[in-house]
């Protein structure tokens, strides 16, 4: 699976939220719940564990010519929400 995502929106997501996209990646790469976070654009949102807690991460499906990759947009850390839909469906 390949991502991508700004630089400096990586840093700008580390300062307000606390995980930055980069550490957001981990999320996929185990157990995460997806649901459809907006429609135009389509946009997604993964909640699954990174760096040790629980995080949300807003993604968009891309092609290019070398696939599918997914474009990393923004992440938090999970609220009590996602924690509670995350719980009753993992």
């Amino acid at each position: 699976m390949r991502f991508q995502f700004d630089v400096e929106k990586n840093r700008e997501v580390l300062r307000k939220h606390g995980v930055s996209l980069e550490q957001a990646r981990a999320v996929f790469d185990q157990a995460y719940l997806v649901d459809r976070k907006s429609d135009d654009p389509e946009q997604f949102r993964a909640i699954g564990w990174a760096g040790g807690r629980l995080c949300s991460v807003v993604f968009e499906i891309r092609h290019d010519a070398d696939g599918e990759f997914y474009r990393l947009i923004t992440a938090w850390k999970a609220t009590k929400q996602e924690e509670d839909v995350y719980a009753e469906q993992i």
